[in-house]
């Protein structure tokens, strides 16, 4: 019995060593000396700290810090000079930025605080090194964190500022996994009304995104990836959902995607071989029903 106890116990003060830990590390990021070995380790516990992004958000001077991680790199972007070093330390202040992205009671405070709009010069960046794609790749993390909620606020967010064209940029020019992220987001707007209606409301927002959408299905007939196909599908089937574009559409939808070319791509995804069939019955023109172009 008294074993257990001491078991117990000693159980008890690891926890308690570890929440230490994690204590110290938040009041460490502020201090430009012991910033760097505390963003390391707490970018690691992340996941495992379920409230780390309020500790992160209510301690004094952290945010501020992280900003600060964030604005020391943007010499190294232009002109493009970014380290292996630098991308990795940037990105471990973009991960505990995710944190508070994720968090139900940090998400909104960060929006109103325009925090996303400090990562956009990266999601700028053209290089296509390691450093750079890593940097952007951590940057979409956190805008796809926000819009994982399918919270109205985030939506509104992102239609006031130039989350679209970037991620246009990214689907067009990015890595595979860039992508993917990226149509993801876009994705995830078209889905909420307002962001299906925005795209949709004029012809030039419309037909960019189609452009870059047609542009995607050509590359993924050469390097075929079920998930960002999967993305690829579910944008032009929200697509399809509004009148107008699904005219449009009707006119403009590639080929590779009416016939069999990604039958074996889409093989064991049953899911995205019904958003499939759907998009192209949502496009079988209708008798007698003309719909004003956009």
């Amino acid at each position: 019995m008294t074993t257990q106890n001491n078991q117990t116990s000693n159980q008890q003060s690891n926890v308690m060593t570890e929440k230490e830990k994690i204590y110290q590390w938040v009041l460490d990021i502020p201090n430009p000396e012991t910033r760097e070995i505390a963003l390391s380790e707490l970018s690691k516990k992340r996941e495992s700290v379920p409230e780390l992004a309020p500790m992160l958000w209510n301690s004094f001077g952290t945010v501020a810090a992280l900003l600060q991680e964030i604005i020391n790199i943007y010499p190294a972007i232009s002109p493009a000079s970014l380290t292996a070093y630098q991308s990795n330390r940037v990105c471990n202040a973009l991960a505990l930025l995710q944190s508070l992205a994720s968090h139900p009671e940090t998400r909104s405070v960060f929006l109103q605080a325009n925090i996303p709009l400090f990562l956009y010069p990266f999601l700028h960046t053209t290089s296509k090194t390691r450093p750079f794609e890593y940097l952007r790749l951590t940057s979409l993390g956190v805008i796809g964190a926000l819009v994982k909620t399918d919270e109205q606020e985030v939506i509104t967010f992102l239609l006031t500022t130039e989350i679209i064209p970037l991620c246009l940029r990214i689907m067009e020019a990015g890595s595979e996994l860039s992508k993917t992220v990226a149509t993801f987001i876009l994705q995830k707007i078209l889905l909420d009304d307002s962001g299906l209606n925005y795209i949709c409301q004029t012809y030039d927002r419309f037909s960019h995104v189609a452009m870059i959408l047609g542009k995607m299905v050509l590359c993924l007939v050469k390097d075929q990836s079920a998930r960002l196909l999967k993305h690829v599908i579910r944008c032009y089937l929200r697509l399809s959902d509004n009148a107008r574009a699904r005219e449009a559409l009707r006119q403009c939808l590639p080929d590779q995607l009416r016939d069999q070319t990604f039958a074996q791509c889409l093989a064991e995804d049953t899911a995205t071989k019904h958003f499939l069939l759907q998009l192209l019955k949502n496009l079988e023109t209708p008798a007698g029903n003309a719909v004003p172009p956009m």
